[in-house]
């Protein structure tokens, strides 16, 4: 697909700290984090795991949707997680499978 743009949630080894990101590029991003090549919160409290994501063929309504799950209580956003991923498994294995 070209010009996919994905909303992604990643966590830490524990699931306590949840970070909210867009990218063009999911693979190149997730990869990133997991090898702290992006200096900043997810480097800082070692966020790396990938459990949500969603993707649009709308760049402005990527960014909408991530400030829109920004905005979401905790609560929600696990809940929202949970929908997708109740395992809280690492999604980026699968994508780097495919």
């Amino acid at each position: 697909m070209d010009n996919v743009y994905y909303v992604y949630i990643l966590t830490n080894k524990t699931n306590k700290v949840l970070y909210t990101g867009v990218t063009s590029n999911l693979i190149k991003r997730v990869y990133e984090h997991k090898h702290k090549l992006v200096d900043g919160f997810t480097k800082k409290y070692n966020v790396n795991k990938l459990v949500y994501y969603d993707y649009s063929e709308d760049v402005y309504g990527a960014i909408q949707r991530e400030k829109q799950i920004k905005g979401k209580l905790r609560k929600k956003k696990i809940e929202m997680i949970e929908s997708m991923n109740p395992d809280w498994k690492d999604l980026y294995l699968e994508l780097i499978d495919e």
